[in-house]
């Protein structure tokens, strides 16, 4: 574990150049989905490094980290050749945060978006990469379950993970509702009954990483559970636990991602 205090950026004021944004490579693309029955974008960022596959928040969209200047705080990273990032839509408004769905129904789509990631996002990330390039996710607040989740779910397939100001346990989005696809999606609920060769596989994995602030709306307490669990585990990753002045919020996040892919990768 490792506390970090230091200054915190005000939330009014951006601490770059917005005119320099698309310096670095940058392409939209976009495809029909079989998985989900619906068209998906994606926007990629950069030309070399490891693959990072960012997650929006919230209901939001493949362009969040964009809008809000996270792309433009990584641009030292990926003009320097560290990591070309692909960033995806989010399906969550037609599942957890949909309340005119049943719980059921969300289940189900949420499963469709799994096999959306594993299906075509993954192959489409290695074939822009010409080569089977490890993939590290990444995502703040909700957007941070779905990129351990998926870690989880399929180590053979992604190698690492960043996730900030994240809650990973779905019982906090499925609203009570709960079956068999609920508790394989939840990583505080299936992770400790990890064994056999999945549980190996994440115990070799280098790059496991939660990070959350400890201010207004932050939730620290459940950075400490999914890290207890790995410890119990022997599942090899590390925490960070910034400040009372680092809030659930852009700033936070604009400020974390480039410092720890500075000091980690």
């Amino acid at each position: 574990m490792f506390l970090l205090n230091s200054p915190p950026l005000s939330a009014g004021i951006l601490p770059f150049n917005t005119s320099t944004v698309f310096l670095m490579q940058r392409s939209l693309d976009s495809w029909y989905s079989p998985s989900l029955n619906r068209k998906m974008e994606i926007a990629v960022y950069g030309t070399y490094g490891f693959a990072l596959l960012m997650f929006p928040s919230a209901a939001a969209d493949y362009l969040e980290y964009e809008r809000f200047y996270m792309i433009e705080s990584i641009r030292p990273q990926i003009e320097a050749g560290k990591c070309k990032v692909f960033s995806i839509n989010s399906i969550n408004a037609e599942s957890w945060l949909n309340p005119r769905m049943s719980g059921r129904a969300k289940a189900v789509r949420h499963q469709q978006y799994n096999r959306y990631i594993e299906n075509e996002v993954v192959p489409y990330i290695w074939n822009s990469q010409r080569g089977r390039t490890p993939i590290v996710t990444t995502g703040v607040s909700l957007g941070a379950f779905h990129a351990a989740n998926v870690l989880f779910r399929r180590p053979d397939l992604f190698d690492g993970v960043i996730g900030m100001s994240g809650i990973y346990d779905l019982k906090q989005y499925s609203g009570g509702y709960w079956d068999e696809d609920v508790f394989y999606n939840s990583p505080v609920h299936y992770l400790p009954n990890l064994s056999g060769g999945y549980q190996q596989t994440l115990q070799g994995k280098t790059n496991i990483h939660f990070l959350t602030g400890q201010g207004a709306y932050e939730a620290p307490g459940e950075t400490r559970r999914i890290s207890e669990i790995l410890n119990r585990k022997g599942i090899p990753h590390q925490t960070e636990f910034w400040g009372k002045e680092w809030m659930h919020d852009w700033p936070t996040w604009r400020e974390m991602l480039p410092n720890y892919l500075s000091r980690k990768f």
